[in-house]
């Protein structure tokens, strides 16, 4: 199995305790989802790109996205540490199930933007997951635009059609095309007449 047919779970840090237990940071919407994991992919800071299969004893929920994580095998401290920054993988198969208008942010990588207005606009290009905010990424007019996940933005993805249906706000584009006032040809206030 590689990268491409996998999806980032999160990453683990530091050992916890003396029995093989490390602290593991899940980029997940519902930890609980979680607890009866069969198995992991580990991908080792010594070792990018190469990923190893893990089975999973316990995953034990702690906080909003933190858990304590025991893998088979790993008992003892000195067997957790060299886990430290290693980044978890689960198989892009085992992703849940998502409604209708849902979509998973890889699947649409490529996808055509369609605003309901000004029709087509650009091509996904990335997702920047901010703390924040999850902002989409598009190439429009030879600029990067960031558009809002939100609901009352984007409408739907068309999986068939490969569009992404959105309704931007009034001036985002606008925001992205405008040179900000300096670069303008405005005379500066220390420009002779």
């Amino acid at each position: 199995m590689t990268l491409d047919d996998c999806y980032l779970l999160g990453s683990i840090g530091k050992p916890h305790g003396l029995k093989g237990f490390v602290v593991a940071f899940l980029d997940v919407d519902d930890l609980d989802a979680y607890r009866k994991v069969k198995s992991v992919l580990l991908e080792m800071p010594t070792a990018p790109g190469k990923l190893t299969t893990y089975e999973v004893e316990k995953l034990q929920p702690q906080a909003e996205n933190r858990a304590l994580l025991k893998l088979k095998g790993i008992d003892r401290i000195e067997e957790a540490e060299p886990l430290r920054n290693a980044k978890l993988y689960r198989p892009l198969e085992a992703l849940p199930q998502l409604e209708e208008d849902q979509f998973y942010f890889h699947d649409v990588i490529g996808f055509t933007v369609v605003d309901e207005q000004l029709g087509q606009l650009g091509v996904v290009e990335t997702f920047y997951e901010l703390p924040q905010q999850d902002l989409l990424a598009m190439r429009y007019q030879g600029q990067e635009v960031l558009i809002p996940v939100v609901d009352e933005l984007i409408s739907r993805a068309d999986q068939a059609g490969k569009k992404l249906y959105v309704q931007l706000p009034e001036g985002l584009l606008d925001v992205y095309l405008t040179p900000p006032s300096r670069e303008r040809d405005e005379p500066d206030e220390f420009d002779e007449p």
